[in-house]
């Protein structure tokens, strides 16, 4: 009896530490997201006189946050992809993730930096399940997950630079996200041509 009381004493006191661990974990995107509205003119008083304000409006700061997260996240999971795939298409996919994300992503820190925006250090919680889930991936199982997710992934990039497009007040970004936006839509079409040929 006293053993049994032992193990779920301990059992416990594991599940505490990891949950305590768990909800411990920042997420980078919502800190970034933070510190940007604090560099909100509009949210700045007068003792903050010292910091830097922000160049853009909040909305604007928001959608570099989604863009540089989103971003970041599609050249770790090419990187996995390029690592774990077997079909060589998807492999070429990751590949193709790796350069053109990269690219963006070092366009969109320097145009981000000038503007005064904090970016996202690392993925997000969200995005960093979807890596681990993956991971535990192999194979065929592997290539159509990853697949599934870099379609969906891509739809919901080609609607947020969508609503950018027409949305974001600073003419930079703007320009930015109108030279990006074509190559969102070949990546959506290369995508799903790639999970038919899964099929």
């Amino acid at each position: 009896m006293k053993r049994i009381f032992l193990t779920l004493a301990i059992a416990l006191s594991i599940v505490a530490v990891q949950s305590c661990g768990g909800g411990a974990k920042n997420d980078s995107k919502e800190t970034a997201d933070s510190i940007n509205e604090e560099k909100s003119p509009e949210n700045m008083d007068d003792n903050q006189a010292a910091a830097t304000p922000l160049s853009v409006s909040e909305e604007d700061a928001k959608f570099v946050t989604e863009a540089a997260n989103g971003g970041m996240s599609e050249v770790e999971l090419g990187q996995l992809a390029q690592q774990k795939a077997q079909h060589a298409d998807v492999k070429a996919f990751g590949e193709m993730m790796i350069k053109d994300h990269s690219k963006a992503n070092d366009e969109l820190t320097t145009l981000a930096r000038g503007k005064n925006i904090t970016v996202p250090a690392t993925i997000g919680v969200e995005q960093q399940k979807v890596k681990d889930d993956l991971a535990k991936k192999t194979g065929r199982e592997f290539d159509k997950a990853y697949i599934d997710e870099m379609v969906e992934d891509h739809e919901k990039d080609v609607k947020l630079f969508e609503d950018a497009s027409k949305n974001l007040k600073d003419a930079e970004l703007k320009a930015f996200v109108d030279k990006t936006l074509p190559t969102l839509r070949t990546h959506l079409e290369h995508s799903k041509a790639v999970k038919d040929k899964l099929k």
